[in-house]
């Protein structure tokens, strides 16, 4: 083959794509319970198979990371801290919430099936070494400062650095 066939070839194939690493990023914007636990299972799943995992938590999937601690300083975000308060035991699904009875529900069905509870998801993502990231401006907005969250969280990041993992990923979800 002529070195003429080899160059023509090339440029209508076009340029090879780097390989992505065994990497994956999930944002999590959702903080209802079924949401959360479909991260969470995706997550360690990846991390259990020896990718590495990095979760973006912004907005209402701040919850996941946060200790039971009501947060805000100004009056809207004591508002928002005392209407959406809690932490992960007192998300919701998204579906079928009936006032807190749907989250008993669901977590009476998962324990009659030895489903992990969603906070033992969450503690299993810390051991395996998911990267744990709360968004920076999301907590500004909320009025959630950095020590009301679990031990294992990372420190807040901006969605520039979301973006730098995502682009490294070979497998990127929004939740």
């Amino acid at each position: 083959m002529s070195t003429d066939t080899m160059v023509a070839e090339e440029v209508m194939a076009g340029p090879v794509p780097a390989p992505r690493k065994k990497k994956m990023t999930l944002v999590v914007m959702s903080g209802d319970f079924d949401k959360l636990f479909g991260a969470f299972i995706i997550a360690t799943g990846g991390a259990a198979m020896g990718m590495e995992v990095t979760m973006f938590f912004t907005f209402w999937g701040l919850r996941a990371l946060k200790k039971p601690v009501r947060t805000g300083k100004t009056l809207f975000g004591r508002m928002v801290g005392m209407m959406y308060g809690g932490d992960i035991t007192k998300a919701d699904p998204s579906k079928f919430s009936f006032g807190g009875m749907g989250r008993w529900m669901f977590n009476k069905m998962m324990a009659n099936n030895n489903v992990a509870k969603l906070i033992e998801l969450r503690d299993m993502a810390v051991a395996l070494g998911v990267g744990l990231y709360p968004c920076q401006m999301s907590m500004d907005v909320m009025e959630i400062p950095q020590h009301s969250f679990i031990d294992g969280v990372k420190p807040a990041v901006g969605v520039g650095f979301m973006l730098a993992e995502a682009e490294e990923s070979a497998i990127q979800y929004f939740i």
